[in-house]
């Protein structure tokens, strides 16, 4: 029988707790260390389910060490972790191999030395590799526009059992949300997503074309719900969690069902008429934040066709005038990297997410 479902946060901490803290405490007490659980995965941020077990889930952690304690003691800790760790963490195996061609990880009965999901490594080599640029340095404007929100939200979220180094707490902190700058202009850049098809909805309806007015409207609906996520400063997650993460805003009790309803429609009038209301309702809430001077959040037709839009690009026009870094002010308005690009494996390199995004923001590497 399948142990009962815990949270993987919650199997973390247990495992910390019951069994990686006692064999650092017998084999190398003293040693300063932090444990955590940040970074990719479902459970990071709060999503997983009993679902969620069947791959890339089970007893895991990370294990920083200062530089001079990994060199001397690391090759050690993951030996002693592998020999003597406790078969099973609240039911679950610590014992995590590989499976399939996509080499993720499976809880397995251990036979021998277990293959624990325990990263031991130094703080800010780890978060190098998982950010893409060094925190030691000051963070850029640059830095911020080439992580995806996804990983920002790994970063921040998860959960940290102990804190030994007093070096965790306030990276966290420091990436907590962007600068007051980057957030206005990452805003701006949103509102113009939306203004840039908000009128096709009807367009396409007007010539028949249901199914392409379908498909844009749930495209105006994503861009609404990672705006509402990012008006109420919280890092949208990628596509599987979005809707997840969109529920647990206050605002969602009142839109959910709007949008709902817009996606369910089968005639662009209704379509329309559905996201109208969801415009009219973000707009009120960028106005509630007080970033910028009210914006008339009342929709509107598009020049002279019937087509209802609310000229989002009114807001982004308000965002803009706010921003005081001239430089920043002054970038296109592509915004941050998955504003832009909508590819997993491009998103999922960080070398690449670079690269594109110095592309397009060749100048842009002085913090904020």
């Amino acid at each position: 029988m399948s142990p009962a479902f815990i949270s993987g946060v919650e199997l973390s901490g247990r495992l910390y707790d019951e069994a990686v803290h006692p064999l650092l405490s017998q084999h190398f007490p003293g040693l300063a260390h932090t444990a955590t659980l940040i970074g990719p995965g479902s459970e990071v941020l709060g999503f997983d389910t009993a679902r969620s077990t069947d791959h890339d889930w089970g007893p895991r952690l990370q294990l920083f060490l200062h530089p001079d304690d990994l060199a001397e003691h690391g090759a050690r800790i993951s030996d002693i972790l592998a020999e003597q760790l406790p078969t099973t963490i609240a039911g679950y195996s610590t014992n995590l191999v590989p499976i399939g061609d996509q080499g993720t990880r499976h809880m397995r009965p251990a036979l021998g030395r277990i293959q624990h999901g325990i990263v031991v490594a130094e703080l800010g080599a780890w978060l190098t590799g998982y950010l893409g640029f060094d925190l030691r340095d000051e963070i850029t404007t640059l830095d911020w526009l080439t992580t995806p929100t996804q990983v920002l939200a790994g970063a921040t979220a998860g959960a940290v059992f102990h804190d030994g180094l007093a070096q965790l707490h306030p990276v966290r902190r420091q990436l907590a949300w962007y600068p007051d700058d980057v957030w206005r202009y990452i805003l701006a850049c949103q509102w113009q997503r939306v203004s840039q098809e908000e009128p096709f909805v009807g367009r396409c309806g007007d010539v028949g074309d249901e199914l392409g007015s379908a498909i844009i409207a749930a495209r105006l609906a994503r861009d609404l719900m990672r705006l509402c996520l990012l008006l109420n400063r919280v890092y949208p997650p990628y596509n599987k969690w979005l809707g997840s993460a969109f529920a647990r805003l206050p605002c969602a009790t009142r839109l959910a069902p709007i949008l709902t309803t817009a996606m369910a429609a089968t005639d662009w009038h209704e379509r329309e008429h559905h996201l109208a209301s969801a415009y009219e309702a973000v707009a009120a809430l960028h106005n509630e934040t007080g970033l910028t001077e009210p914006v008339d959040p009342r929709t509107r037709s598009f020049h002279d066709r019937r087509y209802r839009v609310l000229h989002a690009e009114r807001f982004t026009a308000a965002l803009i005038a706010t921003i005081r870094d001239p430089a920043l002010r002054d970038l296109p308005l592509t915004g941050a990297i998955d504003q832009f690009v909508d590819s997993t494996d491009a998103l999922g390199s960080r070398t690449l997410t670079r690269r594109l995004a110095q592309a397009v923001f060749p100048n842009r590497t002085e913090a904020p």
